[in-house]
């Protein structure tokens, strides 16, 4: 993690909850170092481009959005939603060059996605598959961080819940089980898979008498962590020895969470999350409780991430030393610098 961070372009990036994105109101985000404006269009439609105007270099999300355009308002070029120029004031001849980048832009599962890479190969089938406030079986909270510190860092965090018996101790109640065991860990064509039971666990989410819990999730490239959960007797994981409950066998509090790490430049990371119960095993109070839970979690993780941030940036050259829970870390970091290679950046 002391070397410059690797970013895949070719993916769809979480740009922001779309509900938050107001109609005709500009809206700046940079990611993977590349500024962008997005913006829905009088039609509804979203739009994303370059946030930079050809002309004087003025930021385009300052611009004001007219119908389908967003004219700069500094001199007033206007752009539509493929980056072409369309007026100049007082001038009727437009330079054929005076366009800039435009970004294939996706609204589903709630999120905004954005693909900064080669837009030919931008296939939604490649969106993960999150579970959105549309979704009609989850009640669902939602919230987000910005972190002072690489997204890397983040990936590590969320490749290895060794972490939650220390870090989240008093958040998620995680007892020493979810470190001295280990998941299942399972290559995807753009991810990685995480399989584990972890018995006897009481504290987490205030349960009363212990369960058995089944946590199975998967983490996609370019940072969208998404996972079930379910609760069970305790005994289940031995009964079962270790292998994945059946879909028919009765659960107990089952919950979803999607997360989605956005790197915002080398050092800087944005996180959105969102977690709530099945309807069939909770309602809103249960997710607010859950939400609760989770500011205080994550609130944990960003300030660990950030000292550790600190202590590289004070000495660059220190390497880590890798563990055996390590495995899925990793994993996903060689997938990373190989999806780099194959976009050319010679990670």
């Amino acid at each position: 993690m002391t070397s410059r961070p690797i970013h895949v372009r070719n993916a769809w990036h979480v740009a922001g909850w779309a509900m938050d994105l107001a109609p005709e109101t500009p809206f700046a985000i940079t990611i993977a170092g590349t500024p962008v404006v997005v913006w829905r269009s009088a039609g509804g439609g979203v739009r994303a481009l370059e946030d930079r105007c050809v002309h004087r270099l003025a930021p385009l999300s300052r611009g004001r959005c007219e119908g389908e355009a967003l004219r700069c308002m500094y001199h007033g070029f206007v752009f539509g939603g493929d980056g072409v120029v369309t007026e100049i004031p007082g001038q009727t001849r437009i330079p054929v060059q005076a366009r800039v980048r435009a970004f294939p832009v996706v609204e589903r599962h709630s999120w905004l996605w954005i693909w900064p890479g080669d837009p030919a190969l931008a296939d939604p089938a490649l969106i993960p598959p999150a579970v959105g406030f549309d979704h009609p079986d989850y009640i669902l909270g939602r919230g987000q961080l910005d972190y002072a510190a690489s997204a890397g860092l983040i990936h590590d965090n969320l490749c290895d819940f060794t972490h939650l018996s220390f870090v989240h101790s008093a958040s998620f109640g995680a007892n020493e089980e979810w470190a001295r065991t280990r998941p299942k860990v399972t290559m995807l064509p753009r991810g990685i898979r995480f399989e584990r039971w972890v018995r006897a666990q009481s504290g987490m989410r205030s349960r009363q008498e212990p369960v058995d819990v089944w946590s199975s999730y998967d983490y996609h490239v370019p940072g969208v962590l998404l996972m079930p959960s379910a609760s069970y007797p305790v005994g289940t994981a031995d009964r079962l020895g270790d292998a994945p409950p059946p879909p028919d066998l009765p659960a107990t509090g089952v919950t979803f969470t999607s997360q989605a790490v956005t790197a915002l430049t080398d050092h800087t990371s944005r996180y959105f999350f969102s977690w709530g119960p099945h309807r069939d095993h909770g309602d809103e109070a249960l997710r607010d409780m859950l939400m609760g839970i989770a500011a205080q979690a994550f609130a944990e993780d960003k300030a660990m991430i950030e000292a550790q941030q600190a202590v590289i940036d004070r000495d660059p050259a220190c390497q880590p030393m890798p563990a055996d829970f390590d495995k899925g870390v990793v994993l996903y970091n060689r997938l990373v610098a190989r999806l780099a290679r194959e976009e050319g950046q010679g990670a």
